[in-house]
């Protein structure tokens, strides 16, 4: 679509050896990627691996709606169901529209606020749209084998839980737990002994948790349930629940927690957190994300959220160590999940942009729209105003709010450190010229330092 664009995703194809794609039926294989970290019991791993092995299987993950939208921490449990899918097997991902009132705290030193039931309800149905999205995503863009993947199934426990009142739960399913074993959860140890405590609001999710998986096995026939490790113990009270109401035996599927260098949650360090939704964070912020990943973490991102083959990774890190300056590794991590999260066309405009910014390449800017390209630069402040005869730099840089005052205008201005369209304007007297400061599209892409930018779409 454009020549820049091209360009790169010629580089990328080159990247990527004739390979075999992993589609292999038993997901406990994922292991030697370092996937799988834990299976529960761990007595039984044989057992699970016949059952994978052989038969079709169904597996689960469940998302809390705490946000409208999932963010890039959740995506190794995307990864997860994709790879279980890819298998051959039946996907779940399960919405806790009825939980997400309640608040998980694995992993949490605090209680989450409360949310109201429309809140839930409205992030219940965005998740729902993104989980779909992005497996329609995967199967358009990275499923090349034959035969017809198992769509994923998207539930919300609201469904059922609405049908069941509080004392008939705690009667039909709260008798089967002990409560040695749910104060010996982790997730309850660490916050009983915090400064906050821990509510039983709270300390009854594990309960919630379990009968999800009792009801997706008695209406799916359901025995795996996948998720993060910081879910050992909510997955242990579903084991124990069903072990005690069934005669089916059910297994849990750990997958380890990313962390940065920092030791905090992937994509959340300094509480901001990268986002799947493309309106809370740009295709471009996510690929730059991505881009970004330190040499010493970029080959397990690899592993853990693509599906391209071991072998061919550990070749492109052979290269990537030989000539670390072109980040051919960070590249294809961000291209591969880009696309996976936002699709072709989500990944052209971050090329674009980014080829626009590091290149100096505005062919891209100029086909987008004035809020695709706000929503890219970080929610940049957007002025519309009508060019006059005569207006100068000076004039935009102060219509368009870049500045407190003229002072401080001129001054920086004149030093160099104003841009407009990319190129630095010196002059404020400077008459604006459309050739020169005026993209096709009647945008001006306005910068003050290296990272302050300002919209101005110009009024006809």
């Amino acid at each position: 679509m454009f020549a820049s664009i091209r360009t790169f995703q010629h580089k990328v194809a080159l990247l990527q050896l004739p390979v075999r794609w992993y589609a292999e039926r038993n997901i406990l294989k994922l292991k030697e990627r370092g996937f799988i970290q834990d299976v529960f019991p761990a007595e039984t791993i044989d057992k699970a691996r016949s059952m994978l092995g052989s038969t079709c299987q169904t597996v689960y993950a469940g998302f809390d709606p705490t946000a409208n939208s999932l963010h890039v921490g959740n995506l190794l449990v995307l990864i997860g169901l994709l790879h279980t899918q890819r298998a051959g097997h039946q996907p779940i991902a399960l919405v806790g529209g009825a939980t997400g009132l309640i608040g998980d705290p694995s992993g949490r030193k605090t209680e989450r606020h409360l949310l109201e039931t429309e809140t839930v309800q409205h992030n219940v149905s965005c998740i729902k749209r993104q989980i779909e999205d992005i497996f329609s995503n995967h199967e358009r863009y990275f499923w090349h084998k034959s035969g017809t993947l198992k769509p994923v199934i998207v539930v919300n426990n609201a469904d059922w839980y609405q049908q069941y009142s509080f004392v008939d739960f705690m009667a039909n399913v709260g008798r089967h737990f002990r409560m040695g074993a749910m104060l010996s959860r982790s997730s309850v140890q660490s916050r009983l002994t915090s400064e906050t405590g821990m509510s039983f609001t709270e300390f009854s999710y594990q309960l919630f948790q379990a009968y999800d998986w009792l009801h997706l096995l008695r209406h799916h026939d359901c025995r795996f349930q996948l998720g993060g490790s910081d879910q050992m113990g909510n997955i242990m009270s579903g084991q124990e629940l069903i072990s005690r109401t069934e005669s089916k035996e059910v297994f849990g599927l750990t997958l380890p927690l990313i962390t940065n260098e920092e030791g905090d949650k992937f994509g959340k360090s300094a509480g901001n957190a990268v986002w799947l939704s493309d309106e809370r964070t740009s295709p471009y912020a996510m690929y730059q994300f991505f881009v970004r990943t330190p040499d010493s973490e970029v080959e397990k991102l690899l592993r853990l959220l693509t599906f391209l083959p071991v072998q061919t990774i550990e070749q492109l890190m052979a290269r990537h160590r030989r000539t670390p300056e072109l980040w051919e590794a960070q590249k294809l991590l961000a291209n591969e999940l880009t696309k996976l999260v936002h699709g072709e066309e989500g990944l052209q405009k971050a090329i674009g942009i980014s080829s626009a910014l590091y290149n100096g390449d505005l062919s891209t800017l100029e086909l987008l729209d004035v809020k695709d390209i706000a929503q890219s630069f970080g929610g940049a402040p957007l002025c519309e105003i009508l060019p006059e005869p005569g207006m100068t730099v000076l004039d935009v840089a102060l219509r368009a709010r870049c500045f407190t005052t003229r002072t401080d205008a001129e001054r920086i201005i004149g030093a160099g450190g104003f841009s407009i369209n990319l190129k630095k304007a010196k002059n404020p007297a400077e008459v604006l010229s459309p050739s020169v400061h005026i993209l096709s599209n009647r945008i001006s892409l306005l910068r003050v330092g290296k990272r302050n930018y300002y919209i101005v779409k110009w009024l006809l």
